[in-house]
């Protein structure tokens, strides 16, 4: 339930069936569901005295809890009515309107002290409420309940005053606010005025003596005056007109007496400003759930015939507490260690480191969340459990590295192992491949990150798992190698033998060429030679001729010479 409490109505929490109280379990999930601190004010007194008015006006409504104008008693049990804190916003008010003492209908008067008890243990604020004046027989009432020797405990000590010293338990106690309806006297005492929370504690005042009579009459107050430090009184006028009290309920302020209506918003006013939050010894606030396991102790205890004691209370509640608050620190550590370890861790120390650093923050939440581990039993059990979940998580480390390792080896060594299979490394040389192949495999495997702490062992394991094979490629590279060795000296001979025959055979070869390449020379001087010869005679032929032409060209000449020089003659002849 979110912080705000918006109950539409009262609801009955404590059935009270053949005077047996019997818990309604709806109004157990609405206090269940209360995270806040709560204040609770209960309200006790006899049948028909107008407590579910008071409450009522607490409320801030006009109806509520039922307002009854007969005879008969309305209230049946204990009814809660749960709302956010009306000045307060950190709290939510839990308001307990209780049936009525002494009806004349109830068979069991002890019934009335159970209801009278279990109001004035639940609540922070007990409000009191009786008619006209503060008797005896009110004073006894009260201190019948509250006295230690009898219903309300805290322990198993019957000794008034080694238990009512002890600061835890009067401050677990409620505040006392004593109620004064259609109050009629005057407050003085010895013609002085007085104010009602001096007419209270001069009632409450012990007279001095010590006579068993005086004794009487101190040990009521005494018992009040150490179980309730805090004390308040109000006094409350008649509403109205006696007439109109059957429809109190029903009428506006401007009907019922200016005096009852302002005593009624001063006592509402110092119910909320002075809101006592419900604790327990140690200062323990109470939430719902605490107020819930309070009331099922106390109601247990009542219904098998024992005596409700807040000390069997606070430890049982502390027993529930303490038990869900290592459920809370253990849900913490889980979701941490969930959210910051990523199996698998590359060393333990890392893991360690987690799982420590993770254990404090649970153990903090534990604190938080516990009250009174009496020996620290909850804390050393919280911390077994702790341990237990370190070696679980040292144990899934392993696992995990194991896990990954090997699906790592498989990955990187699978297709190796595949090339065995296939023969490809039975050969000669094949175990020297197969060993740098390994060795570039390993560095694959070493290059991988988060193997976690088993990298090493699975590693070898798988190494170890392998020498056979290893062994097997070693023996049939040796096999075949020397196999090989035979062949290549075989081969070695024979290509020997056939690079002599190709020699001689080069050699003949050569020999061949040599002498065709002589006969090509030989004959290409002899057709040099006849070529040299043609040209040296077709060069004789031409300068014979050349000699002849050279001759016939001077022969020419002469004859044109000779003439030139008859025909001169001649014409000096014919002159």
């Amino acid at each position: 339930m979110a912080s705000e409490i918006h109950m539409p109505g009262p609801m009955c929490l404590i059935e009270n069936i053949n005077e047996q109280l019997m818990i309604n379990q709806e109004a157990l999930k609405i206090l269940s569901a209360i995270t806040q601190p709560v204040v609770v004010v209960a309200i006790v007194g006899l049948y028909r005295t107008g407590k579910s008015y008071l409450m009522n006006k607490l409320a801030g409504k006009k109806h509520g809890f039922s307002v009854g104008s007969t005879v008969q008693s309305h209230t049946k049990g204990i009814w809660m009515w749960c709302m956010p804190h009306p000045e307060k916003s950190n709290l939510t008010l839990v308001l307990l309107d209780t049936e009525g003492l002494g009806d004349v209908e109830k068979v069991d008067k002890k019934n009335d002290t159970q209801v009278f008890a279990l109001a004035m243990l639940l609540s922070s604020i007990f409000v009191y409420n009786t008619m006209n004046k503060i008797d005896q027989e009110a004073i006894d009432l009260l201190h019948k309940v509250t006295e230690l020797t009898n219903l309300l405990r805290e322990r198993s000590s019957s000794d008034l005053d080694e238990v009512a010293d002890s600061a835890d338990f009067v401050s677990s106690f409620p505040d006392l606010v004593w109620t004064l309806r259609d109050f009629f006297l005057e407050l003085e005492i010895d013609e002085q005025v007085i104010t009602a929370d001096e007419y209270l504690e001069n009632s409450l005042r012990p007279k001095q003596g010590t006579d068993q009579t005086v004794q009487n009459f101190n040990l009521p107050r005494l018992c009040i005056q150490k179980f309730f430090p805090m004390k308040k009184c109000f006094i409350f006028e008649l509403p109205s007109h006696r007439k109109k009290l059957a429809q109190l309920e029903t009428l506006r302020d401007d009907e019922l007496d200016p005096e009852f209506v302002q005593q009624v918003a001063e006592f509402c006013s110092y119910i909320f400003s002075h809101s006592k939050i419900k604790a327990l010894p140690g200062d323990i606030k109470v939430n719902g759930p605490r107020l819930e396991s309070l009331m099922l102790t106390y109601v247990n205890a009542i219904n098998s015939g024992d005596l409700p004691c807040m000390e069997n209370a606070v430890l049982a509640l502390a027993q529930i507490e303490n038990s869900a608050a290592v459920q809370k620190a253990i849900a913490h550590y889980d979701q941490q260690m969930g959210q910051k370890v990523q199996l698998p861790t590359e060393t333990l120390q890392e893991l360690l480191d987690l799982h420590r650093a993770t254990e404090r923050e649970a153990i903090e939440v534990f604190m938080k969340s516990s009250f009174k581990d009496v020996d620290r039993k909850f804390q050393k059990d919280l911390v077994t459990q702790l341990e237990a979940k370190q070696e679980d998580f040292c144990k899934q480390n392993l696992q995990a590295s194991w896990d990954r390792c090997s699906a790592l080896l498989q990955g990187i060594f699978g297709p190796l192992e595949e090339e065995v299979n296939q023969g490809i490394y039975s050969k000669p040389g094949g175990y020297r491949l197969y060993i740098q192949k390994m060795e570039r495999l390993k560095k694959n495997y070493y290059q991988e990150p988060r193997k976690g702490i088993q990298a090493e062992e699975t590693l070898q394991k798988y190494l170890m798992s392998k020498e056979s094979v290893s062994d097997a490629i070693l023996q049939t590279d040796l096999i075949l190698t020397a196999k090989e060795k035979e062949l290549e000296e075989a081969r070695m001979k024979a290509e020997a033998a056939q690079a002599e025959a190709q020699k001689l055979e080069e050699i003949r070869r050569q020999n061949q060429l040599m002498m065709e390449q002589r006969e090509r020379l030989h004959q290409e001087q002899v057709r040099q030679m006849e070529r040299d010869r043609a040209n040296w005679l077709a060069e004789q032929q031409r300068a014979q001729e050349r000699k002849i032409q050279e001759e016939a060209k001077r022969l020419e000449e002469r004859l044109k010479a000779e003439n030139r020089r008859l025909q001169k003659k001649l014409r000096r002849l014919f002159r």
